[in-house]
């Protein structure tokens, strides 16, 4: 009894020790900055010896749908907590915030809605406190309505207003923008879905698009949004919502294999005028089985940074801008993005949703960019999540199920299949259901089982949360090494289906796995592999952007390589018999760890544990 007693103060005092190492300057690591803000606390104390201005005053004037602003105060008390909130819409009073009936108020707030983004005027202006003068400049994105840059004393904690300059808006705030693409339900089909703050009733969206050099045609699109009642809690319902503008979806079908696409989105006002966006292009996917050139990029838990150094005070997600100038800095040497979870980490504070669309537009636009869905996107209590956190800050998937388009049969169920050439891909949900007998399992195992290994040898089984293995430090203190219950679920469809290499998100780090099956490695090579598949390859791939995740002090026999650093995958298929499989650091976009798979279709048809073919002695 002693001895047990004693092992549970060790593991008390490891939790205990691995929590305060993730407070910086008294935050705590992976919460969303924004919350840290006490809203409802802002009090009002004006001050008419106080200015701040911004400048220019009219943004985007040249089409532009990102500007840096100037913002110049000069403040009669100045003190080491004063910081600059910027706010959108720019007129903010407490006339739109929702009733909490959870708390009982003596009277309403002032403000009732989240700053977009935020800077302590010290961090950029070392002489303020003696001053009192400073010039800070934020980077601002289109977002739909005006924008005004609010100076605060007391710090977030106990904010008090002080001056409020004057507004500053984009030319056209409704201008269709941030196009994000994404494989259609056929294989030669490509969505096409982008924001604006057109409704139907205002304007006719469409997609003007055609071969490089070729005649152009129009496509209509559908149009989506959703509303502040359509959150599930708060903070979404509160003082994180912001209207999300409209969403748009419009399908181009019939596409020519790997050809090149020119197109740009339009609005046919209702005075017979069109509003366009600027011009873009992508290549169409290959045929099916097409034995050409493949390049697949993968990673989970990306989020969102911001490049003025905007909320960043808590060290959210240090990796992020690394990790998407690295992909688009070599956007010309791969063909298609999985962001497998964990997308904005706006954690209810919708704002966030632009900053993100408009953060991954280069790679979005020009490649179809596949999401899923992660923990930061669905989970909430009493919403239908598998899991019952509060990771979503109330959004319960909706922002994600509009924003971004994906194949799947049902909005609500993130669970779908793609194809791209020699690939197949089978996209969980680990957020919903997943065990044996469910729903999702059903349509997972169909999935696996529909694909043609002679046309589409490369199958990819992937979701967020780890469903295989990981030695990531609280999955080895929960004893699982993954979610629990997880493989005793899957890991048979994952045999009997001869799945070759499954990858998840949701733990911030990389490691890669042996070819495995109930818990045991089934094949002692490390660079090369070729032959029977007897086993799937498992990778975590979480380290996209968010702060990262210990491993555990003990190194399984089953694990490879760990990496506690930002990176990302890239899979490229040469041909149908040979495969490289390569992890690149963000920081420098070098290869770190990397195996080649070489093999025959024979070598899939072959016979493994579990994961034979019926037989008969008949002739």
């Amino acid at each position: 009894m002693v001895g047990v007693q004693r092992m549970w103060v060790v593991v008390f005092w490891t939790v205990l020790n691995f929590f305060f190492s993730g407070l910086v300057d008294g935050f705590v690591l992976g919460e969303q900055p924004l919350s840290k803000i006490a809203i409802h606390r802002i009090t009002l104390g004006l001050s008419n010896s106080t200015s701040i201005r911004a400048s220019p005053i009219l943004l985007g004037s040249n089409g532009e749908d990102t500007e840096w602003v100037s913002v110049d105060l000069e403040h009669d008390n100045p003190s080491v907590g004063d910081w600059i909130g910027v706010f959108s819409p720019a007129n903010f009073n407490s006339s739109t915030c929702l009733p909490e009936s959870s708390e009982s108020k003596d009277q309403a707030p002032y403000i009732c809605s989240a700053p977009i983004k935020y800077k302590f005027v010290k961090d950029t202006n070392s002489g303020y406190t003696k001053t009192g003068k400073a010039s800070l400049k934020f980077q601002i994105i289109n977002q739909r309505a005006d924008f005004s840059f609010v100076l605060f004393s007391g710090g977030l904690s106990k904010p008090k207003l002080v001056a409020v300059s004057n507004s500053v808006s984009f030319a056209n705030p409704k201008a269709p923008l941030y196009p994000r693409l994404a494989l259609g339900k056929a294989w030669n089909e490509m969505a096409v879905t982008w924001t604006s703050g057109y409704n139907i009733d205002e304007a006719v969206p469409f997609v003007e698009w055609g071969l490089k050099g070729g005649h152009q045609k129009r496509s209509p699109a559908g149009t989506s949004t959703f509303h502040q009642n359509s959150m599930c809690g708060s903070p979404a319902r509160t003082v994180g919502w912001r209207d999300p503008g409209f969403i748009h979806t419009s399908f181009l079908k019939d596409l020519w294999p790997n050809a090149r696409y020119n197109y740009r989105m339009g609005h046919l006002l209702s005075n017979g005028s069109y509003v366009w966006s600027r011009s873009y292009s992508f290549r169409s996917s290959p045929f099916p089985g097409q034995d050409s050139l493949q390049r697949v990029i993968i990673f989970g838990d990306l989020g969102k940074a911001e490049r003025d150094g905007s909320n960043e005070y808590s060290n959210y997600q240090p990796g992020s801008l690394n990790t998407t100038d690295q992909l688009i800095k070599d956007l010309p040497n791969f063909d298609i993005v999985f962001h497998i979870g964990d997308l904005t980490y706006s954690n209810g504070y919708l704002s966030q949703w632009d900053q993100f669309t408009s953060q991954v537009e280069p790679m979005a636009s020009t490649v179809p960019y596949m999401v899923a869905s992660g923990n930061h996107e669905r989970d909430w209590p009493n919403s239908g999540s598998y899991y019952d956190g509060t990771d979503s800050g109330g959004e319960c998937g909706v922002p994600a199920e509009t924003t971004f388009y994906f194949p799947a049969k049902n909005r609500s169920k993130f669970w779908y299949s793609a194809d791209y050439g020699m690939f197949h891909f089978c996209v969980a949900d680990t957020e919903n259901d997943w065990r044996k007998g469910t729903e999702q399992y059903r349509f997972l195992e169909h999935c696996l089982a529909s694909v043609d290994r002679r046309k589409q040898p490369w199958l990819i089984f992937t979701g967020h949360r780890v469903l295989g293995y990981s030695s990531d430090f609280w999955y080895a203190l929960e004893g699982s090494y993954a979610e629990p219950g997880a493989r005793e679920s899957l890991q048979k469809l994952w045999q009997k289906y001869k799945v070759d290499i499954a990858l998840f998100g949701h733990v911030h780090n990389y490691e890669r796995i042996c070819p495995i099956y109930q818990n045991r490695c089934v094949n002692p090579e490390k660079s090369h592999y070729s032959g029977t598949v007897n086993g799937t390859i498992h990778i975590v791939v979480g380290g996209g952007g968010s702060h990262l995740s210990e491993f555990a002090d003990e190194v399984p026999s089953w694990s490879i390589y760990r990496d506690y650093d930002y990176g990302f995958v890239k899979m490229t298929a040469f041909n149908h018999s040979s495969l490289l499989f390569e992890y690149k650091k963000s920081s420098d976009g070098k290869v770190y760890d990397s195996f080649t798979i070489s093999r025959d279709h024979r070598d899939v048809k072959a016979c493994a544990h579990d994961g034979c073919e019926p037989t008969t002695l008949a002739n």
